[in-house]
């Protein structure tokens, strides 16, 4: 098993200084940037020759070449190419490789670093996975384990860095999520249905060093039954693949359910799974079923996305926060799925899969998948009202298909900065919000347009720099207000002077403010 070898190679990697900036700067950024379109050549052309034991490492298992054994035991002494061998970490290269000696060989793995930075700070991981088809230039095989995809890296920026006792990583894949929530949580189960995905956590965490993980074999909440945590974390296998002959069923990312059940099914189950004001965490498609489609009413009937998925949250009587960020037509849907699987276009075996795909969606009646973020909690008392929820309960559907702002940290602390003030407000009642001080949070800008020779402005623009960089177009007696907010007079008592100031009434400048200040602490430009 890898897993025996985990502790030698860790000492290799750690010597060889098998590092993200490390392997940047021996192939530079031209190359860096190729090896982002699955281009390997840049990379190949810019280590040939190159001797250090970190750029062999990158050949062997990050580009999937081959390499003469004697390099291969400079750059692997602890681990020895015997035990890597035999093992199966390597293996012999394919003989009558041009170039190559004999005795080659070649990385059956893809294990590269990975760093990011988080609320918490600086991680710096080695992250094992099955090599894709950047490496192996073929199409991928049903139970590939991935490694650090778009998908993680999106849910890993979106976990809340606050403390927890104890979190569930439900589909846990290579294990990426549940390193990241080890640094929060005391401990951490990490479920899959992939008894080889498992193997790939158990090696990554060890390889780190982490030991407060627990794995777990098993489907959706199974191998957690009767239990509860304070968070829940899922990359779940949300992609829409159509249940035909010949179209390949990928694990990590099939759940093997009818469109997107799968994700309804992770919803509704975590409301049993949460400790009372415990949190879940994940990635969804939803399906789109009738001609409003692209309706921007989140109020209206089963046809439109976001709809069917709050309704998953209601029905389980969770809180809920959901975020659409993109919206995709069947056609480009399916392309996407399907390149990620390997198929080339024009591939003989292209046309047959989107033919599959659209049928498939044709037959149920889907205009379009939407693809966002679910945050779920439940009720801080425990209480599950399934189908209806307490008017102050977070209850949230929204569409934000624009660029984000600059996180450094990624959305999680933004995020748990909005729900705060969510329960905040809900603690201060319709009656406490006048006598409650604000402030406007550091990221937020005021633009001002002015029509030529005009003195007052034509336009008020509040611009947030962080979050989702939201902008509101506001009123002078409300661009006012959020500049007078310090956290130290009350909303009323600046509702009042600036009335007196413009010489406005009163009343309508107080509920016009307290409105737009609240919509301004939804959106976490202004916080209590």
């Amino acid at each position: 098993m890898l897993l025996d070898l985990a502790d030698d190679l860790r000492r290799d990697l750690d010597q060889a200084v098998y590092t993200v900036d490390r392997l940047r700067g021996l192939w530079g950024d031209v190359a860096d940037d190729a090896l982002q379109r699955a281009d390997r050549v840049p990379a190949l052309r810019a280590l040939a020759g190159r001797t250090e034991a970190s750029a062999i490492l990158a050949r062997l298992f990050v580009l999937g070449d081959t390499v003469p054994r004697d390099e291969a035991e400079r750059a692997l002494p602890a681990t020895g190419v015997a035990a890597a061998l035999a093992q199966g970490l390597l293996e012999p290269a394919p003989s009558g490789t041009e170039g190559q000696p004999a005795d080659a060989v070649r990385g059956t793995i893809d294990l590269r670093p990975y760093s990011v930075v988080d609320a918490i700070g600086v991680a710096a991981w080695w992250i094992a996975s099955d090599l894709g088809e950047l490496a192996t230039g073929r199409a991928l095989r049903t139970d590939h384990v991935l490694g650090i995809g778009g998908a993680s890296a999106t849910l890993s920026g979106l976990m809340l860095p606050d403390r927890a006792r104890s979190v569930l990583d439900l589909g846990t894949g290579c294990g990426i999520q549940a390193l990241h929530a080890s640094r929060f949580a005391d401990r951490v189960v990490a479920t899959d249905i992939s008894a080889r995905a498992l193997d790939f956590g158990r090696l990554n965490a060890a390889l780190n060093g982490v030991d407060t993980i627990e794995f777990r074999l098993g489907s959706l909440y199974e191998p957690v039954a009767g239990e509860r945590f304070d968070r829940i974390v899922s990359n779940p296998p949300f992609v829409i693949t159509p249940r035909r002959e010949g179209v390949p069923e990928y694990e990590y990312r099939d759940g093997g359910m009818v469109g997107d059940a799968l994700v309804a099914a992770v919803v509704s189950g975590a409301a049993e799974h949460l400790e009372p004001g415990g949190i879940a965490q994940l990635l969804g498609n939803w399906e789109y079923r009738g001609d409003d489609s692209g309706s921007g009413d989140s109020d209206g009937g089963d046809a439109d996305g976001l709809d069917r998925a709050a309704a998953w949250a209601r029905d389980a009587g969770l809180e809920h926060w959901i975020i659409e960020r993109e919206q995709a037509d069947p056609a480009r849907y399916a392309e996407t799925w399907i390149r990620d699987g390997g198929t080339k276009p024009r591939s003989t075996e292209w046309e047959p899969l989107l033919g599959a795909w659209l049928d498939d969606f044709a037959d149920r009646g889907v205009d379009a998948v939407g693809f966002g973020y679910v945050l779920l909690r439940r009720p801080a008392d425990g209480a599950l009202d399934r189908g209806a929820a307490a008017p102050s309960a977070l209850a949230r559907v929204e569409r934000i298909p624009e660029a984000l702002g600059e996180n450094p940290a990624g959305l999680g602390p933004h995020l748990s900065a909005v729900l705060a003030a969510h329960d905040a407000l809900v603690a201060l009642g319709p009656d406490g919000v006048d006598a409650h001080a604000f402030r406007v949070a550091p990221d937020v800008t005021e633009e001002r347009s002015h029509w030529p020779g005009e003195e007052a402005p034509s336009a008020l623009v509040l611009r947030q720099g962080g979050g989702f960089a939201r902008t509101l177009r506001v009123s002078p007696a409300v661009a006012a207000a959020v500049g007078a907010y310090d956290g130290e007079l009350a909303l009323g008592v600046i509702a009042s002077a600036i009335a007196q100031l413009l010489e406005l009434d009163e009343r309508s400048v107080l509920d016009e403010i307290r409105a737009e200040t609240l919509e301004l602490v939804r959106g976490g430009l202004v916080v209590p």
